[in-house]
C-alpha cells in the first residue's frame, strides 16, 4: 500500500527523533511522547481486498525512561471500509500481517498496549496538511519548521524526505488519551508498505 503520511506529537520542531540531514535521532523533547499518526492509502490492498482511499491513525504514548519505552495505542480504522477492509487495516497496522517496514514500527517491534481499534471516519486533505479522526482528533498544519533541512521520520521510512511543520492544531480527545497543543512538532509525506 502507498498514499500519504501525517503525523504530530508533543515534542519541538524539529522533532528529535527524526533523521535530520542523514543523522539519526534520538529522544523525545520531554521524556512522553504523545501524539497521533495519519495513513491515507491512495494504492493499496491486503491480497484481494482493495484499501484504496481508506485511512488509518494511531493516538499514542510512551516514556522514554520506562523500560522498553512501551507504547500505549488507540487504532482508528476507517469506517468507510467494510468489515474486511477494516480487519485487514488492524492486521497491518498492527504488525499481524508481517511485512519488512511494518516489523519495524515503534509499537510493533517494542512491547505495547493496544487500548482498542475503533472505526472512525478518516480524512487526510489532498494537500497532505490536516487530518481529521471523526470528533475525536485532529491536525492541522501550514508553518515551515525545517529551515530547508533534510528531514525524514522512522515511521514512513527514513528514506523517505518529508516536511517538517509547526502544528496549528494537535488534538486528541478519546480515552485514555486528551490533549490540544500548537506549535509542536508535525511531519508529513508519504509511504509505501509491503508485506514482502
Amino acid at each position: 500500500m502507498a498514499g500519504v503520511y501525517l503525523e504530530s506529537c508533543n515534542c519541538d520542531a524539529i522533532c528529535p527523533c527524526r533523521m535530520i540531514d542523514g543523522v539519526v535521532g534520538g529522544r523525545s523533547t520531554y521524556g512522553i511522547c504523545f501524539g497521533l499518526l495519519g495513513w491515507r492509502v491512495d494504492d493499496g490492498h491486503a491480497g484481494d481486498l482493495e484499501l484504496d482511499g481508506l485511512g488509518v491513525a494511531l493516538a499514542s504514548r510512551y516514556d522514554d525512561d520506562e523500560p522498553g519505552s512501551p507504547w500505549t495505542v488507540v487504532l482508528y480504522v476507517d469506517e468507510r471500509g467494510d468489515d474486511a477492509q477494516r480487519g485487514a487495516l488492524k492486521e497491518i497496522f498492527l504488525g499481524e500481517r508481517g511485512g519488512p517496514h511494518i516489523v519495524k514500527l515503534p509499537w510493533v517491534r517494542k512491547p505495547s498496549e493496544v487500548v482498542g481499534v475503533r472505526p472512525a471516519r478518516i480524512e487526510l486533505a489532498e494537500d497532505g496538511r490536516s487530518l481529521r479522526v471523526g470528533e475525536v482528533g485532529s491536525i492541522r498544519v501550514s508553518r515551515l519548521a525545517d529551515e530547508g533541512h533534510n528531514v525524514a521520520c522512522g515511521i514512513p521510512g527514513y528514506e523517505r524526505r518529508g516536511t517538517e511543520y509547526y502544528a496549528d492544531e494537535l488534538r486528541v480527545a478519546d480515552a485514555p488519551f486528551s490533549w490540544a497543543l500548537e506549535g509542536n512538532c508535525a511531519f508529513a509525506t508519504d509511504f509505501a508498505y509491503a508485506s514482502k
